[in-house]
């Protein structure tokens, strides 16, 4: 159920939001310093990642997921990015993709498909910045869909949302 009054939160704000902002300001300004992110969207079609405070849309985040990014992760090694209900399970200052913040995955749904299909749901699945000594590789080699199914975002934004994001807090994953 909360689930479900997460998600309706999330599409009226968005929704009542977009309007507000011209052009493309939504997804280049800065959180302010204050602000706490409690909940998380992320629409893979539309590869956006939107963050909020109190049901109110803050930013949006252009990201790149697995290579195989339609349809919910099946198993390990199917290159997809899961979709479903998460939480924000840890924050690694020390990951090997810059910094990373751990979600939940795989839950019950998650595990149970899985098993139909004998295979493993994996694991690790992460919203992080580029591999370790790749900083300044050309923005092209990470345009496209290039993780092995987490969620992918430039440095300085997974350093900005490692500020204002704290472990526990809900995301929910959309095709």
């Amino acid at each position: 159920m909360f689930y479900l009054l997460f998600v309706s939160t999330c599409m009226a704000s968005l929704l009542s939001a977009l309007p507000s902002y011209a052009g493309n300001e939504i997804y280049f300004a800065k959180l302010a310093e204050d602000v706490t992110v409690d909940s998380v969207a992320v629409h893979k079609a539309d590869h956006e990642m939107l963050v909020f405070s109190q049901g109110v849309l803050l930013k949006k985040y252009v990201v790149q997921l697995g290579p195989n990014p339609v349809g919910p992760k099946q198993c390990f090694g199917d290159g997809k990015t899961p979709e479903g209900h998460y939480t924000i399970k840890y924050l690694n200052p020390k990951s090997l993709f810059h910094k990373s913040l751990g979600i939940s995955y795989p839950n019950t749904d998650d595990i149970e498909r899985a098993i139909k299909l004998g295979r493993s749901p994996g694991g690790d699945i992460m919203i992080h910045g580029l591999p370790n000594g790749e900083e300044h590789v050309s923005r092209k080699r990470y345009r496209n869909d290039w993780t092995r199914g987490c969620i992918a975002v430039r440095n300085e934004e997974i350093d900005e949302l490692f500020e204002h994001v704290k472990a526990g807090i809900p995301i929910v994953i959309t095709p």
